[in-house]
């Protein structure tokens, strides 16, 4: 894929860069080294300063980069603006409460003083995709800059207008040059940058084959990565369930971001006693989705972001349809220009077709039904990913059981999944390893010493 700028509402290029070459990645890679000599040692409160700044650039300034966002990866506009300024709340979070989540912790030993200690540990290399063009990179780059750390970016091809102004954000902000570089390279320029001894650990969001590929590369120099390899995440609803703020979720949680969201719904496994009504009103709420211009407040389902999605997409689909599953709704391109897909429903989905076993990055739905809380548990946990569940049941019981049987890094109880910078988000199996945000986010790429004085 080129790098550019190629609106996913009309396929029009609006602007194309010139990946960096080896002379120009090498000048980053030093200056990065260079930034880091004198960033490690910035106190914690010139840091904080900092980043407080870059959340009010984001504040200020939240319209200009959701237009970025809509114009190069189709997002709505309105939650395009959500997210920009959701990017505000990582960093002021960060600014807040670095010093006291890295402060010296005392440990009562044998010795006269013993004590952890949390060090920065150099240049990360962030690989982040296009979905959040801008929250991917600050739940990334507001811990690991106020670490004490430096970040390197490669973001996907097709969003590098947006990748270049985060970078424009922490310059205005104040943080030196090198201490946060986007660089406009390749899929094929990765290895050659994480094999470079300068660069200390990497972390990935993306699909299982890059994380697989990142973290083979990673291993093979011994260095920390921690991965993010989407899901097909879990919608539960049980007999308990306020059905109807059940049914309203579940499409705003499916078709968030145009259905593409490693922690959007994907699979919705509703019990007996009332699948019937909510399948009802789930695909009767799809299929009147108003469909258009990301750009128009009234719109509630824009563009993939790719022609290749729509393709990837639709094939997988009635892949799923010729094994025998069902649509109730969509199930098709749309026929105007840009990437549309329809709001679409499965049913009677097949265990060895698509819809079941693979991640489908846009507007699909695979509705399925149990008729207990066993079969709700092993539907749920049958699939190679486990990164957020969404359960909807107001039984006490029940949700002890979906929080101790479900095999996902996260589960929201009558809620749709959600990042927060105060809490670990991540997940298990295929969904990968290591976790971003809150405490445990920030502790991922540091050096926890042990000392001890006797």
């Amino acid at each position: 894929m080129s790098i550019a700028t190629i609106n996913p509402a009309t396929g029009e290029v609006i602007k194309t860069f010139q990946p960096l070459s080896d002379a120009e990645i090498e000048c980053k890679l030093q200056l990065a080294v260079n930034a880091f000599r004198a960033e490690r040692n910035t106190p914690f409160a010139e840091r904080a300063r900092r980043m407080r700044k870059a959340a009010e650039i984001l504040d200020r300034d939240k319209e200009k980069f959701a237009e970025l966002m809509t114009l190069e990866m189709g997002k709505p506009y309105k939650a395009a603006v959500a997210e920009a300024a959701k990017c505000t709340t990582a960093c002021t979070y960060y600014a807040e409460n670095t010093e006291k989540i890295l402060a010296d912790e005392v440990v009562q030993t044998a010795a006269k003083k013993s004590f952890v200690r949390y060090l920065p540990i150099g240049p990360i290399l962030a690989v982040m995709p296009w979905n959040f063009p801008f929250w991917q990179v600050i739940r990334f780059a507001a811990p690991a800059l106020m670490a004490g750390n430096v970040g390197l970016l490669k973001h996907a091809s097709n969003v590098p207008q947006c990748a270049l102004a985060i970078e424009q954000i922490f310059l205005e902000a104040g943080f030196p040059q090198g201490v946060f570089q986007t660089l406009l390279i390749g899929a094929g320029q990765v290895d050659a940058i994480l094999n470079d001894s300068r660069v200390v650990a990497a972390t990935l969001t993306g699909s299982e084959q890059a994380g697989i590929q990142v973290g083979v590369s990673a291993a093979k120099r011994i260095k920390k990565v921690v991965l993010e390899l989407g899901g097909s995440d879990p919608f539960i609803v049980m007999p308990s369930a306020n059905l109807e703020a059940a049914v309203n979720t579940a499409v705003q949680a499916r078709v968030q971001n145009n259905g593409q969201s490693c922690i959007a719904a994907k699979r919705f496994i509703v019990a007996e006693p009332i699948a019937d009504e909510f399948e009802k009103k789930f695909v009767s709420k799809m299929k009147n989705l108003r469909v258009g211009d990301p750009f128009d407040d009234t719109t509630e389902l824009g563009p993939l972001a790719t022609p290749s999605a729509v393709l990837d997409l639709d094939r997988d689909v009635k892949a799923t349809v010729a094994a025998g599953g069902k649509v109730l709704t969509g199930g098709h391109p749309l026929d105007r220009p840009g990437n549309f897909y329809a709001a679409t429903v499965l049913t009677n989905v097949p265990k060895d077709s698509p819809a079941y076993k693979e991640e489908f990055f846009g507007p699909v739905a695979s509705l399925f039904r149990v008729n207990n809380i066993d079969e709700a548990i092993c539907l749920a946990n049958d699939s190679r990913f486990g990164l957020g569940s969404s359960v909807w049941t107001n039984d006490q019981q029940e949700q002890e059981r979906f929080i101790n049987e479900l095999e996902a890094g996260m589960t929201f109880f009558n809620k749709m999944v959600a990042s927060d910078p105060r809490i670990p988000f991540g997940g298990v199996k295929q969904s990968g390893h290591g976790r971003e945000l809150g405490p445990f986010g920030i502790r991922e790429f540091v050096n926890i010493k042990t000392v001890w004085i006797d």
